[in-house]
C-alpha cells in the first residue's frame, strides 16, 4: 500500500483510483447510515451491491443517491432480510444459494445497539441474535459463494470492550441484563466469529476481518442518544476525562468517514494484514490491555481475538442455531 489512511479519511478518498467494475459485494443493512454509504462509495466505482434490509420500502427511498451515483457496471439489488427471525435469515440465503452468482466481499453491516431487553423471533436475546446469530447463519450459509481470494468483513465496535460473550448465560437468562454488557458480548462475538471464520477458510485464500467503524450519529444510537443535546453531554464527559488522561478529545465522525474502514477492509487492505484481526480508522488494530482504557479508546481487547475463545463460541452457536457448518 503506498497511501496512507486515517481516522478522518472517508470512503471517496479510500477508494480513489480503485476500480471496482464487475465486482459483487453482499452489504446487510442498507437501509440506513452506514449501509447505504457503503453501498454508494462501492457502487460509484462500479461494483454491483447486492444489499440487504428488513423493509425494503425503506430501503428503497434510502438507497436512491446509490443508484444515482453508480457508474460503470455498478448499482444496487435489494432482497430481504430480518437478522432477527432464522426463518428469514434462511430464505434469504437459499435464494443467494438459488442464483448460485458469486460475491467478491461480504460486509456484515446490520445490527442493533444497546436496545431495551428483549428477545428475537428464535427465543436470544435481541443483540447476540441478531448481531452475531443472524449473521452466523446466513454468512456459512452462504460461505461457498464468496470467491476463492474474497473477504469477510463483520462491523464490530470499540463498544466490545464492555464484555466478553457469555457462553454459559448468552440470553441473560440467569445474568441482570445491562444494554450496553449484552451489546458489547454481541460485538466481541462479531470479532470472534471473524477469527473462527477466517481460520476456516483462509485454505482458499478466503479472509475475515473485524472493524469499528468510530462513533457515528446515525439511526444505530437512537435508543442511548434520543437527541443532540443527550449526546452532546456524554461527548463532553468523554473528553473531561481524555483531557484528564491527556489524551486528545473524540470527536464524532461523519457517515462518509464512518463507513471508511469496512470499505478499506473489503477491497483496498491488503488480506494478509487484515484477516483474523481488528481495524479502525483504516488500519489494524493494536491489542490492548490496559484496564484504564475507556471504551471509546483505541485498540482492541485480547479476548475478542483468542483462538480458542472463537471456536467455542463458533461451537455454541452450532447449537444454538441447530445447525452445524
Amino acid at each position: 500500500m503506498n497511501k496512507s489512511f486515517g481516522a478522518t479519511s472517508t470512503t471517496d478518498e479510500v477508494l480513489d483510483g480503485i476500480d471496482l467494475n464487475g465486482k459483487r459485494i453482499l452489504v446487510t443493512g442498507v437501509s440506513a447510515g452506514l449501509g447505504v454509504e457503503t453501498a454508494r462509495a462501492l457502487a460509484a466505482r462500479g461494483t454491483l451491491v447486492v444489499g440487504t434490509a428488513r423493509d425494503l420500502a425503506k430501503a428503497e427511498n434510502a438507497t436512491k443517491g446509490v443508484r444515482a451515483d453508480a457508474r460503470g457496471q455498478g448499482g444496487l439489488e435489494l432482497i430481504e432480510l430480518d437478522l432477527a427471525s432464522l426463518a428469514s435469515v434462511r430464505r434469504c440465503a437459499e435464494r443467494l444459494l438459488e442464483r448460485d452468482e458469486r460475491f467478491d466481499a461480504i460486509i456484515a453491516n446490520a445490527g442493533v445497539m444497546a436496545c431495551p431487553y428483549g428477545l428475537t423471533e428464535d427465543g436470544f436475546e435481541t443483540q447476540f441474535g441478531t448481531n452475531h446469530l443472524g449473521h452466523f447463519v446466513l454468512i456459512n450459509r452462504i460461505a461457498s459463494l464468496i470467491k476463492d481470494g474474497g473477504r469477510l468483513v463483520n462491523l464490530s465496535s470499540t463498544g466490545h470492550r464492555y464484555a466478553d460473550v457469555d457462553l454459559d448465560d448468552p440470553n441473560f437468562e440467569r445474568t441482570e441484563y445491562a444494554e450496553f454488557i449484552a451489546y458489547g458480548r454481541s460485538k466481541t462475538a462479531n470479532i470472534l466469529f471473524a477469527v473462527e471464520f477466517d481460520r476456516r477458510h483462509k485454505h482458499r485464500g478466503v479472509r475475515a476481518t473485524a472493524v469499528h467503524p468510530g462513533g457515528i450519529r446515525t439511526e444505530l444510537g437512537r435508543h442511548i442518544y434520543p437527541d443532540e443535546a443527550m449526546l452532546q453531554q456524554r461527548i463532553d464527559e468523554i473528553n473531561e476525562l481524555h483531557k484528564a488522561a491527556g489524551k486528545p478529545p473524540f470527536r464524532m465522525k461523519s457517515v462518509p468517514q464512518g463507513a471508511a474502514t469496512s470499505v478499506w477492509a473489503a477491497v483496498v487492505a491488503d488480506a494478509n494484514d487484515v484477516g483474523g484481526r481488528y481495524c479502525e480508522d483504516c488500519h489494524v488494530g493494536a491489542v490492548v490491555t490496559d484496564s484504564n482504557l475507556d471504551a471509546v479508546s483505541e485498540g482492541v481487547r485480547p479476548y475478542a481475538l483468542d483462538a480458542d475463545r472463537a471456536k467455542a463460541l463458533w461451537a455454541k452457536s452450532e447449537i444454538m442455531v441447530s445447525e452445524s457448518f
